[in-house]
């Protein structure tokens, strides 16, 4: 089992969260962007994969690596919709679990929100990252690996 990281977005506080839980766990952890990413020494359970720059070059590499029983860290709705059918477990940054239940809404309403904001209208953003979203993290996570490790 691995945990995987989509990085190239991915909230500083976020992969704090993520470093821990690597630790405390002895886990495989995978941070994979398109570009040189810093881990902090000391962790023996991280790594980075760098991929070539360009759209959606980590979600491929996601995509392409992740197997049943994995967890996946991204805010990424349509690398979500290529992970959940593979079952692994997937959850964003702001503690949003993707299942097999939610995900062709949450794909649908992100490609209408998409084509208004190609049409020139404003959609706004998600308010800014702090405390409440790092916490509902990293409760998402910890049940997210939790259930994985049992299924193992």
């Amino acid at each position: 089992m691995r945990l995987w990281i989509d990085a190239d977005a991915a909230p500083l506080m976020v992969k704090e969260v993520c470093y821990r839980a690597s630790d405390r766990l002895q886990l495989d952890t995978v941070f994979v962007a398109n570009m040189r990413l810093q881990l902090p020494p000391g962790y023996t359970y991280l790594s980075a994969v760098r991929v070539d720059s360009g759209a959606d070059e980590a979600d491929r590499y996601i995509a392409e690596h992740a197997e049943a029983g994995d967890v996946a860290v991204t805010a990424d709705i349509p690398l979500a919709a290529l992970l959940v059918p593979k079952g692994v477990a997937v959850i964003d940054p702001r503690g949003e679990e993707y299942t097999a239940e939610v995900i062709g809404e949450r794909l649908s309403v992100r490609n209408f929100m998409d084509g208004l904001r190609s049409a020139g209208v404003e959609t706004g953003g998600h308010a800014a990252y702090g405390a409440r979203e790092k916490q509902a993290f990293s409760n998402a996570l910890d049940r997210a690996l939790t259930r994985a490790l049992r299924t193992r």
